[in-house]
């Protein structure tokens, strides 16, 4: 085989804590990667027929849907936001923890649910699904970041975002008011390549195996 295998990273909050994961499973970036000055996207590996790919933790899933990537590291938020058939996520990595959750401003919290609400979010399919199961129309405004100005600014009455710690909702007005989403950051996988070329199969088995010991804990 010829043709390098392609793995597809987040940039952002989840590769610090896969970096050592991906080492440990022989996927170990040039050093050209670690360089902060360096605009490239696109990495060769050490010792194998290998390159990593960095870009937006929505594009991880798209590029290894579609067969662009063989395999990539993304957020359960995404994979279940996009849902594509043709991308498969076999191994809970048991990193990047957070969860995705509806806020709303402090003075709001109690008051009677609209059939009809205006949410704040950049998961539109998930945040739709999760108020059509309470009975209510969500009209999702489409935002990529600074989602806890919406309500304040009259953009939205809610927010629907990550949340670690809350403390960026309680500086901007906001409380925590239902949990959507419990995240963690997942392998996932192209299924053709996954039938076809066994890199894909044995790159499953060795991260499968690295996350066992977390699984067990």
């Amino acid at each position: 085989m010829s043709n390098p295998l392609t793995f597809a990273v987040p940039k952002g909050r989840i590769l610090d804590e896969a970096l050592p994961l991906m080492a440990r499973a022989g996927v170990v970036p040039e050093a050209g990667f670690h360089d902060k000055g360096n605009r490239a996207l696109s990495f060769a590996c050490e010792a194998s027929d290998m390159r990593v790919i960095r870009v937006r933790a929505f594009d991880v899933a798209t590029f290894v849907a579609h067969g662009a990537a063989q395999v990539g590291i993304v957020g359960s938020d995404v994979v279940e936001e996009f849902a594509y058939p043709d991308l498969y996520a076999p191994v809970d990595l048991a990193i990047g923890h957070c969860r995705l959750s509806v806020a709303e401003p402090v003075g709001q919290v109690g008051a009677p649910l609209s059939s009809h609400l205006r949410v704040a979010s950049k998961y539109p399919n998930l945040t739709r699904r999760h108020f059509e199961r309470m009975g209510v129309q969500a009209e999702v405004v489409k935002l990529n970041g600074a989602m806890e100005l919406a309500p304040g600014l009259g953009l939205a009455s809610r927010i629907v975002d990550l949340v670690s710690t809350g403390r960026t909702l309680k500086d901007n007005g906001l409380v925590e008011t239902s949990t959507i989403l419990e995240i963690s950051a997942r392998l996932i996988v192209n299924r053709a390549a996954l039938k076809t070329d066994a890199r894909v199969g044995a790159l499953v088995e060795a991260f499968r195996a690295l996350a066992a010991p977390a699984e067990a804990a």
